[in-house]
């Protein structure tokens, strides 16, 4: 599922956002102050980074997918910086929900330190990947 995840009554909509204020004011209110919080983090440490909507969720490219991330009612999902962890695993490892997905509880502070060096990895990394 991406995007915003609300539930009523057992279903499940998604929100369709217009760009990444939009998607953050249309999430579950609980979740909004986590996804603003890796909204500025990811801005910091990829200063030069387009931030769009893709794929229904917030997306930061420079030189290809950065990171995205999804907040839903129970946790924000950070997405993009699968094969960047392995330089992390030992921080990486209590978040890890797939092989692709980080996700931080909602009541629980974001790993700031870590989120700012898998961006920050990912940007050296696309930056050496540039022809």
């Amino acid at each position: 599922m991406r995007g915003v995840m609300t539930q009523m009554k057992g279903k499940t909509s998604q929100a369709k956002p217009r760009d990444v204020d939009a998607y953050i004011a249309a999430a579950p209110k609980a979740v909004q102050t986590l996804l603003n919080e890796l909204r500025q983090v990811i801005k910091s440490a990829a200063p030069q980074a387009k931030e769009k909507i893709s794929y229904g969720m917030p997306s930061y490219d420079h030189h290809g997918r950065v990171a995205y991330f999804a907040g839903y009612e129970g946790h924000v999902g950070l997405y993009g910086v699968a094969h960047v962890k392995t330089a992390h695993d030992d921080e990486v490892t209590q978040y890890l929900e797939s092989q692709s997905t980080l996700r931080f509880p909602v009541g629980q502070r974001l790993p700031v330190a870590l989120i700012r060096k898998l961006i920050e990895a990912r940007v050296k990394e696309n930056e050496a990947e540039r022809p």
